[in-house]
């Protein structure tokens, strides 16, 4: 009998210890997979910022976000998506919310100014880049400062914001670009037409860059293409707009000479070219 109890006991220790062993390596097991848990969501929020489509993105933050509304990461993830799907209505509300949580940056201000100016509310905009403090220079804000301060006609600080932002960036030819747009809609030409060219410089493929460059000459008689990387068709595209110009200009014969060259430089059938001359030829 003595034995029998024994070995009951030193059954049920047994079995006790198999559990105790089970259950540490249950909760082992769950530690793991919780880590990789942690690891494969953070990897897939950097997918998701990056090559998957903009708009699943949007639905997966959006998803996200309602499950943990504290995470700021999360947070930030579906108002950076909703920026990349450019739904900018809706990418300024949230970070709205961004910017209120706790371990929120000045980076996150500047890119709530910037979907705010995205979406059409520039005083907002200027509102929100005001709270930044004047110490934090990186190149988006000086590039958002510069375009609110053209918007304002305060073109001294525009000029020196777009300067300092061209510094502050390893790719300034968009920059370049807006500041000489902002030279051209001040009618200084010259400096347009230079900034123009230095944009295309940096990025030989900016074809608005080229585009404003033709503006820039047009509007000072100058009609002949410069020399600038181009194929076939930007030629003939070229040609179109310093052809309108040159009607815009009062040149109508020089315009009209421009519109026919454009048709025959294009490869293809260049419409718009050829509503333009008919349009011409049409009022005499």
């Amino acid at each position: 009998m003595r034995h029998t109890v024994l070995l009951a006991v030193s059954l049920a220790g047994a079995m006790a210890l198999t559990a105790c062993e089970q259950k540490s390596a249950e909760e082992t097991v769950e530690r793991a997979f919780q880590d990789v848990n942690v690891v494969d969501e953070s990897d897939l929020n950097d997918v998701m910022l990056t090559v998957a489509d903009p708009n699943e993105a949007v639905s997966y933050f959006r998803r996200t976000a309602a499950e943990n509304p504290d995470r700021i990461d999360v947070q930030r993830g579906l108002a950076t998506s909703l920026v990349r799907a450019k739904r900018y209505s809706e990418a300024a509300p949230a970070y709205a919310k961004v910017v209120k949580l706790d371990g929120s940056t000045n980076d996150d201000r500047v890119d709530y100014a910037d979907a705010l100016l995205r979406s059409g509310d520039w005083a907002s905009a200027e509102q929100e880049l005001d709270k930044v403090p004047p110490t934090f220079e990186t190149f988006k804000r000086y590039r958002l400062e510069a375009l609110i301060a053209d918007s304002n006609k305060e073109w001294k600080k525009a000029d020196s914001f777009y300067e300092t932002a061209v510094g502050l960036t390893t790719r300034p030819s968009g920059v370049l670009n807006n500041w000489g747009y902002s030279k051209l809609t001040r009618g200084d030409y010259q400096e347009a037409e230079r900034l123009f060219g230095d944009a295309i410089r940096q990025d030989p493929g900016l074809f608005t860059a080229k585009n404003n460059l033709i503006l820039a000459r047009g509007a000072q008689r100058n009609y002949q293409l410069p020399v600038l990387p181009m194929d076939q068709t930007e030629r003939a595209q070229l040609l179109h707009t310093l052809g309108l110009t040159a009607v815009k200009q009062g040149d109508v014969q020089t315009g009209k000479g421009l519109l026919r060259e454009a048709i025959e430089t294009h490869p293809q059938h260049f419409e718009a070219a050829v509503r333009s001359l008919r349009a011409l030829e049409n009022a005499g």
